[in-house]
């Protein structure tokens, strides 16, 4: 049937948040009296909220409960937020020109209130016709869980889907699903060689996410 759904992924693709996810991480487990590690950002990029707050307190060593750790690092994004949201040049332009074409899903591993706040502050809600966060399936990226969903609450199946990721995970999610992935790499978090192999095509921004790049005509 051919491609009739793309989905993006959000953090690294349509705002540039992965370094602001590692400052306030980074600062809250110093305050906490954990221990951040060189690659604590790219060990969680894709992780659900669970697993990244399970990370932090386990693993880091933030001595509170999961759930109070991803709370208020979930507080202190969104006050970030509130003053700016950092969008990726083109973004709200890739998105307008896919929902002329497509349904429009996106596949976060952000939690559902930052998606909803960084959208409206976009201008972007009305343009997907379905948002999932991964902290509502079963397993983060790289499990393909958040991608099948996303698809099923599209009513199309996932091989008739583009995905626009920047991840190594996220590209690995899209591809498990059976999607076409397109990748778009962050300079800051590269993917690794392994993971840029799932994609169909390698952009360098999203004024490249054409027509022709999303169906591979």
């Amino acid at each position: 049937m051919g491609i009739t759904a793309v989905v993006f992924d959000m953090d690294g693709v349509l705002i540039d948040s992965e370094s602001m996810w590692a400052q306030v991480r980074h600062e809250y487990v110093d305050l906490k009296g954990g221990r951040w590690q060189p690659d604590s950002q790219q060990k969680m990029m894709g992780m659900s909220t669970q697993e990244w707050s399970a990370y932090l307190a386990d693993d880091l060593g933030v001595a509170q409960p999961a759930d109070e750790v991803a709370a208020d690092v979930i507080d202190l994004m969104a006050a970030r937020y509130a003053e700016r949201v950092p969008l990726l040049p083109g973004a709200v332009e890739a998105v307008r020109r896919c929902a002329d074409s497509w349904k429009l899903g996106l596949a976060s591993s952000s939690p559902t209130t930052l998606i909803d706040l960084v959208l409206q502050q976009a201008g972007l809600t009305d343009h997907f016709a379905a948002v999932l966060s991964s902290e509502d399936v079963g397993r983060g990226k790289p499990a393909p869980d958040v991608y099948l969903a996303i698809a099923q609450r599209l009513g199309v199946e996932a091989t008739e889907c583009t995905a626009v990721e920047d991840s190594s995970n996220g590209l690995a999610s899209a591809h498990a699903a059976g999607m076409r992935v397109i990748a778009v790499p962050r300079p800051d978090y590269p993917p690794s060689t392994e993971a840029l192999a799932h994609a169909a095509v390698v952009i360098d921004d999203l004024d490249q996410l054409t027509a022709e790049v999303v169906t591979g005509s």
